[in-house]
């Protein structure tokens, strides 16, 4: 699919969603058309208590949609939370140095991650994570989650936050 259907099909699924999996999985669609993942999942970060629970995932088997776990300090946090910029890794070595499970990553076969940060009132909120094969992540690709990804899920998560409130 062509990005721009996807992103029209996007704006069309948003503008109808009920709940924040109905967001996020619009997002997972245009995320799958703009740049394809094996895996993708949302995780919504707590800054102030320092913890990050997943959203929304394409495999709650291996990556379910629940609990929390702490934010680490580490070259992640730095790209990510600090200058608030996308975390790319293209090696399962690269990824391992900053994810504890890197061997279940690769068992799924994974090699590369994006992590797009989702800011909001200069704040980290939320994470967009994408992983593929070793070395999916080109610079090209790169470019493209930052270009139409980046507002896509800033309303993604802001949906989220609007269902969640229950204001209808």
């Amino acid at each position: 699919m062509r990005t721009d259907k996807a992103l029209l099909c996007f704006n069309q699924s948003l503008a109808v969603a009920l709940t924040g999996d109905e967001a996020y999985a619009a997002l997972h669609r245009l995320a799958d058309a703009c740049v394809g993942a094996r895996l993708f999942t949302i995780m919504v970060v707590d800054m102030d208590a320092m913890l990050a629970s997943r959203a929304y995932s394409s495999d709650a088997e291996n990556y379910p949609a629940s609990g929390t776990k702490p934010v680490e300090m580490n070259n992640w946090f730095d790209i990510v939370h600090g200058k608030q910029e996308s975390f790319v890794a293209n090696t399962l070595g690269q990824i391992a140095s900053v994810f504890p499970d890197h061997e279940l990553i690769g068992s799924l076969g994974c090699g590369s991650v994006i992590n797009l940060p989702v800011i909001l009132g200069g704040k980290l909120v939320a994470t967009v994570n994408m992983l593929d094969v070793e070395h999916h992540y080109t610079p090209e690709r790169v470019d493209r989650v930052e270009q139409e990804l980046r507002l896509p899920a800033l309303a993604a998560v802001l949906m989220d936050q609007y269902t969640g409130q229950g204001v209808k």
